[in-house]
């Protein structure tokens, strides 16, 4: 079945069920080691996750590594180009879950982007980045403890499907041609609007089910968090791009209240419901214009759609939603893609678990993660319903590589998620409380060591990992 690699002897498959993983005790998990850095990454993160794993459980669970190869070391292994080859991917499929380091993007041919391409082959399309604060934690944030969301960011369409032609291509040159003469003319709402003959084009698809799939996740994780963060905001810039961008949010909704509509309530939802406790006097009227400050200012036709949008939320979830039931529901609200940057800054403790698309998750997941002291402390995962492959966040740093000095802090963060996925809690927590101890001890890498005031000696990687395995069980 595979050209250059062997699984281990012993271990079993994870299997899935209704998009869950079925966790043996000892599972075999394909392991990519990476480029650059990873060299040095992946040795301190195996050590930590498996001395928190027999720590956990005595003996009673471990992972069985399968080592498998992506990127330049590949291309050593497989030959020239063969970034990502056919054994990595068979593996991955067949164990389910995977762990990886940072990889180089290729340059001169081959794959555009490995960890995209891993993304999509496996249809992967949740990647999930955590941002919480580990107290010590050097940040350029005055208060990044208020911070503690999730990013849910839809990860196989959007631009990053990489449907797009060069300027001046003969394909990209026609279909500029189609859309000026043919599709923009036809479609009233565009004007005469025309694309300038030399642009580059490219296709931003965002589709119902990816835009569902996606919500559905968010959802289901913050059904597992505690009341106070049972939040999923929809990010989008829809009052924009109305049928793509717009189009997520209003699927968003359309999810939250119908498939899981006992456990949801929206947040214009909540303010209706609000209002009429407050006031069971409250006419519809009154109520709407509460809802819409700038009902008075409406046509007759707006204000009556308000007014009939307030009448069936409370004749369809009165009973179910009112008399303080909202408040303990999980509360779905949407905010505009550029006003989530500020926000996250200024009034971070409002938020939970922010659902975006592609691209405004790229950017989104690295604002958030520099307030909580950068990406060398974040982690990811990407997960389907058949698979899952979790990563470090950051960049290869080559000219790092092999002298025993980066932050490991992503990739183990990483491994944690692996585990909590894997519904080993346990051992999660241990290294969670590893990884808390050591940096409120200070004892940490150059990156977080020179940012200190005032500065400590920094560890090395090994000697980061060293640290956090003592701090198990504080």
């Amino acid at each position: 079945m595979y050209e250059k690699i062997t699984p281990p002897t012993s271990g079993d498959r994870v299997t899935f069920t209704n998009g869950n993983p079925i966790v043996p005790d000892n599972p075999i998990i394909p392991f990519i080691r990476g480029d650059g850095t990873g060299i040095d990454l992946w040795p301190a993160t195996q050590r930590v996750l498996d001395a928190a794993i027999d720590k956990a459980y005595g003996g009673k669970r471990q992972i069985s590594w399968f080592k498998v190869y992506a990127g330049d070391e590949a291309c050593e292994q497989y030959g020239t180009y063969q970034y990502l080859p056919e054994d990595t991917l068979t593996a991955i499929k067949e164990y389910g879950i995977a762990i990886k380091g940072p990889l180089t993007t290729p340059i001169g041919g081959g794959i555009r982007s490995l960890n995209v391409a891993l993304r999509q082959i496996h249809d992967l399309y949740s990647c999930v980045r955590p941002c919480r604060y580990y107290i010590g934690t050097p940040s350029p944030h005055k208060s990044p403890e208020k911070l503690d969301v999730i990013i849910y960011r839809e990860n196989t369409e959007d631009i990053y499907l990489g449907i797009e032609w060069r300027q001046g291509s003969e394909i990209g040159d026609k279909l500029i041609k189609f859309l000026n003469e043919e599709l923009i003319p036809a479609t009233p709402e565009h004007g005469k609007k025309q694309i300038p003959l030399d642009a580059g084009i490219g296709i931003k698809p965002i589709s119902k089910t990816g835009s569902q799939r996606l919500v559905r996740r968010a959802i289901q994780h913050a059904l597992r968090l505690p009341p106070a963060k049972q939040q999923v905001t929809l990010v989008h810039k829809g009052n924009i791009m109305k049928y793509t961008e717009g189009a997520f949010r209003d699927w968003g909704y359309e999810l939250a209240t119908s498939e899981f509509r006992a456990e949801c309530v929206t947040e214009r939802e909540s303010w209706i419901l609000g209002n009429q406790e407050s006031k069971p006097e409250l006419t519809i009227e009154e109520n709407a214009r509460l809802i819409d400050p700038g009902y008075d200012g409406l046509t007759p036709e707006k204000q009556a759609a308000i007014c009939k949008e307030v009448q069936e939320v409370l004749d369809t979830i009165g009973e179910t939603h009112g008399n303080g039931a909202w408040k303990q529901k999980i509360m779905v609200n949407d905010r505009i893609a550029d006003s989530i940057f500020q926000q996250i800054q200024t009034r971070p403790d409002e938020y939970s678990i922010l659902a975006t698309m592609n691209l405004n998750g790229d950017y989104l997941s690295d604002a958030a993660a520099a307030i909580v002291g950068g990406l060398g402390m974040g982690p990811g995962a990407n997960i389907g319903d058949n698979c899952a492959i979790f990563e470090a966040t950051h960049g290869t740093a080559p000219k790092h590589a092999g002298l025993d000095r980066v932050n490991p802090g992503s990739l183990i963060l990483s491994g944690v998620m692996m585990l909590e996925y894997m519904g080993w809690q346990e051992a999660a927590d241990l290294v969670k409380q590893g990884v808390s101890g050591a940096i409120a001890n200070k004892e940490v890498t150059y990156d977080l060591a020179r940012l200190l005031e005032p500065p400590v000696p920094a560890l090395k990687c090994s000697e980061f990992a060293a640290a956090i395995i003592r701090h198990f069980g504080e």
